[in-house]
This record gives structure tokens, C-alpha cells and sequence, in this order.
């Protein structure tokens, strides 16, 4: 599943596929969104955490996961 989360401050947005299903990423940044978290922590498909302070969260995407394109070929 592909994430991104807008940071407040910050010119550019956090990208990254996820192995999590969309009810658990929901299920965290709601956690971190509502103040039972200090942090917004996601793990994404490599094994790799992302950690975003829940209070410079300005919003969060959920998308479908996007499919590599190999090739020269035309879409």
C-alpha cells in the first residue's frame, strides 16, 4: 500500500509503499493523530521504520501500491 504523509514545515511529502494493510495504517496514524502516540510510526515494505511526530503531521494518503514499469515499451 502506498503512504504519504504531508509534514507541516517541510516543502515535500514522505512516500513509501507499505506491507501494512490500510485498517492498520489507519489504525496508527489514528492512535498518533488523537494523542494516544507521540509519534507516527510506519515500517515500510523493506523492513525500514519511518517516524513522524504526530503534532507535525499535516495529513496522511492512502493509495493503492504501484506497480513498477520495466521496459520502453508505451503505457
Amino acid at each position: 500500500m502506498e503512504v504519504k504523509i504531508g509534514v507541516q514545515h517541510a516543502p515535500r511529502e514522505i512516500v513509501l509503499e507499505s506491507g501494512q494493510s490500510a485498517e492498520e495504517v489507519e489504525r496508527v496514524v489514528s492512535e498518533a493523530l488523537t494523542g494516544k502516540t507521540e509519534l507516527l510510526s510506519l515500517v515500510d515494505e523493506h523492513g525500514r521504520k519511518v517516524f513522524v511526530a504526530a503534532d507535525r503531521v499535516a495529513y496522511v494518503e492512502l493509495g493503492e501500491p504501484t506497480t513498477r514499469k520495466v521496459g520502453f515499451g508505451a503505457p
